[in-house]
């Protein structure tokens, strides 16, 4: 029997969808929503290699697409240890339609899920007062509500200990800058670097510099490109940005052009915020002066050369 899921043509004018989610969270979160692991219940299992393989990314980027999802956008909740999912809005388009069969499903369904404190999640969303009530019947009870606050213990526990650990583990961009060859940092630049850190992290404005140190750009100009194109792009961690990344060069690996008719030829496309012209300059500037110096020697002999071959003293 084929299985059918929702999508109501609201999703594209949610404020949420529309300034929030970039087109690769559009993508994912309309796969979460329907591939064929879900169920009624919007509570469902599946493994990270299923997701991989269904839409062809790869492991790193499925880990940065679910984090950003859980802690960012906040409409999942992904249990690593059972496998499971839960949509929290899955209740707002998929029960329009009641009656004593979906009902039935619905009971069954939540039944078979392991972790419990996730029935909550997707249960306190439901508007249909006659579904809603199987759900509440699942975790309304003093074992379920101790499941909750243990759990809660435990997430604020593990945002102090990263509250504590990135102070001793963050790099000052300001610094980062001057010992990576970028030059001295000006007045105007430290205002730009402090504004880019405000807007976006810290961490976020380092790792742009490491791209363009590694890209051979080692200018303030490369950099806030980069920094442009992941504010466009919604980015607020270096994970969500090594994700965009590997997004993009798995992308690039699958466009392929014909050529001559003699087969597929792969066509390279490059970044937003790519440059060719920075790259150029600083290759122009760190050419080696002893070279360039031998040079114009060779060519002044061989004008000599050939001004005495042509009889001109």
């Amino acid at each position: 029997m084929a299985k059918f899921r929702m999508v109501h043509t609201e999703f594209w004018d949610d404020p949420k969808v529309v300034e929030e989610m970039t087109p690769e969270d559009k993508y994912f979160f309309l796969y979460l929503l329907t591939n064929s692991n879900t169920t009624q219940i919007g509570i469902y299992q599946i493994t990270k290699k299923q997701m991989s393989f269904d839409t062809g990314h790869s492991i790193e980027t499925i880990n940065a697409l679910l984090e950003r999802f859980v802690k960012y956008h906040q409409n999942i909740v992904y249990n690593p240890e059972t496998r499971e999912i839960a949509i929290k809005n899955w209740g707002k388009y998929n029960f329009n339609r009641g009656g004593k069969p979906v009902l039935d499903c619905v009971n069954s369904e939540l039944k078979s899920v392991k972790d419990l404190s996730l029935i909550p999640i997707v249960g306190r969303h439901i508007e249909k007062p006659e579904i809603k009530k199987i759900y509440e019947s699942y975790y309304d009870t003093p074992t379920i509500r101790g499941q909750e606050k243990e759990k809660e213990k435990e997430e604020e526990k593990e945002k102090q200990q990263e509250k504590e650990e990135a102070p001793a583990s963050a790099v000052s961009p300001s610094k980062f800058f001057e010992e990576n060859g970028f030059g001295v940092i000006g007045g105007y630049i430290a205002e730009k670097i402090i504004q880019w850190c405000e807007d976006l992290s810290d961490e976020l404005v380092v790792e742009a510099m490491k791209i363009a140190v590694e890209s051979g750009a080692k200018n303030w100009r490369y950099v806030e490109k980069i920094l442009i194109n992941w504010s466009n792009q919604k980015i607020k961690t270096v994970e969500e940005a090594n994700a965009l990344g590997l997004a993009f060069k798995e992308s690039q690996s699958k466009q392929y052009t014909y050529k001559n008719g003699k087969g597929p030829v792969r066509t390279e496309q490059l970044p937003d915020w790519f440059d060719e012209s920075e790259v150029r300059t600083v290759q122009k500037v760190t050419e080696n002066p002893d070279l360039a110096n031998k040079k114009r020697d060779l060519q002044e002999k061989l004008k000599k050369l050939r001004g005495e071959g042509n009889g001109e003293t």
